[in-house]
């Protein structure tokens, strides 16, 4: 791939505008539901494929993963222009335990200094997947885009990039565990003696004014999901979303439904129906996996049928659902902005599958670049 065509693509004046639109798109919606609208348009592109062959692929490569709803954009977009609202104090007036710039279930309105945010980041989300894509780096390159665009928002906002640690060590869930809170010095409520909450810090209900009031009764460590973060648990969710994962891979040769279906099942997660787990970092790479695997070709595994790639799903499910938990832990529960760990998962699963390609381990690396 020459330079000029990397110009080219990045250049592309048709793509710089829909990019700035769903950045402000994922913005004004909020990330999280513009990232379960993405969802909804792959269930439909992949379903138009199925139904009417490659013709339809449009809708999935040019609408839901394109420049205006691609998650790098408009959920990229979306988190970055969350972390300038909870900054500005434009979200303080939300009920939620964690730091209000990681609230990306809300909708942040119309305000046009948010939506310049949002569009903004959504433009360098996309010329980062393009860059990637153009590359052909191998891993997913929408995923990456994710991953990087929340690193960027932490650094030109002024947020640390990890956080405080706090507790035993960076891996340590167990303050959450306990409920325990923030004294007002480190960014949580003022302290008092009359009222101690369960293994905690003692807090009342009157919150003290601070220059980041978003930050008020906070917990020590906010891991990225209350209710999906002890190991045994991801990995049990990992093998058998992981088994979903691939089978509707196979038996659809598609590796992005099982995304989609992941992604859509949010809504749910979004309108506070609690315990709905994360499942999109499981889905596409355990999918990728199998469909891999069930090539032909001259390598150590190649040609297997559905039983055996099932079982190669369920070990990327694991795998990636284990190493979402882990950057969640490293990356999310102790800062204070969104930084997506399915999204590194993603990130790290494709990359797998293309390692193992080049190893000569896999016949085929799917749909993921090769160079």
């Amino acid at each position: 791939m020459t330079v000029n065509a990397l110009i080219d693509a990045l250049t592309s004046l048709p793509e710089i505008v829909a990019s700035l639109g769903g950045g402000a798109f994922g913005a004004a919606f909020g990330p999280l539901p513009a990232f379960v609208f993405t969802g909804f348009m792959v269930i439909a592109g992949e379903a138009a494929i199925l139904v009417g062959g490659p013709d339809y692929a449009q809708i999935t490569n040019a609408i839901a993963f394109g420049p205006a709803f691609s998650p790098a954009v408009s959920f990229g977009g979306g988190v970055a222009a969350t972390a300038y609202a909870a900054k500005k104090g434009y979200m303080d007036g939300f009920e939620y335990d964690y730091h209000q710039a990681k609230n990306i279930a809300q909708a942040l309105g119309t305000k046009p200094d948010v939506l310049f945010v949002g569009a903004g980041f959504g433009l360098l989300g996309w010329w980062m997947q393009v860059a990637f894509d153009t590359l052909a780096l191998p891993y997913d390159p929408i995923a990456m885009g994710v991953v990087l665009s929340a690193i960027f928002h932490r650094l030109i906002l002024g947020y640390s990039i990890i956080g405080k640690v706090r507790g035993s060590g960076i891996l340590d869930m167990s303050p959450f565990e306990r409920e325990e809170r923030r004294p007002a010095t480190d960014g949580g409520e003022r302290v008092t003696d009359s009222e101690t909450p369960k293994g905690g810090d003692a807090i009342v209900p009157e919150q003290e004014e601070t220059a980041d009031s978003s930050a008020s009764a906070r917990l020590k460590v906010e891991p990225w999901l209350g209710h999906q973060y002890k190991w045994a648990h991801v990995a049990t969710l990992g093998a058998f979303v992981g088994i979903l994962g691939g089978w509707v891979s196979i038996v659809t040769g598609r590796a992005f439904l099982g995304f989609g279906i992941s992604a859509a099942s949010l809504l749910f997660l979004n309108l506070g129906i609690e315990k709905v787990p994360v499942t999109h970092h499981i889905t596409l790479p355990a999918g990728t996996a199998a469909l891999a695997v069930m090539a032909d070709g001259d390598a150590v595994v190649a040609g297997l049928g559905e039983g055996p790639a099932l079982l190669v799903a369920l070990v990327f499910g694991v795998i990636c659902a284990l190493f979402g938990e882990l950057f969640q832990r490293v990356f999310y529960a102790h800062g204070d902005t969104h930084v997506d760990p399915p999204a590194a998962a993603i990130v790290f699963g494709t990359f797998l599958v293309a390692i193992m390609y080049f190893a000569g381990v896999f016949p085929d690396a799917s749909w993921v670049p090769t160079f």
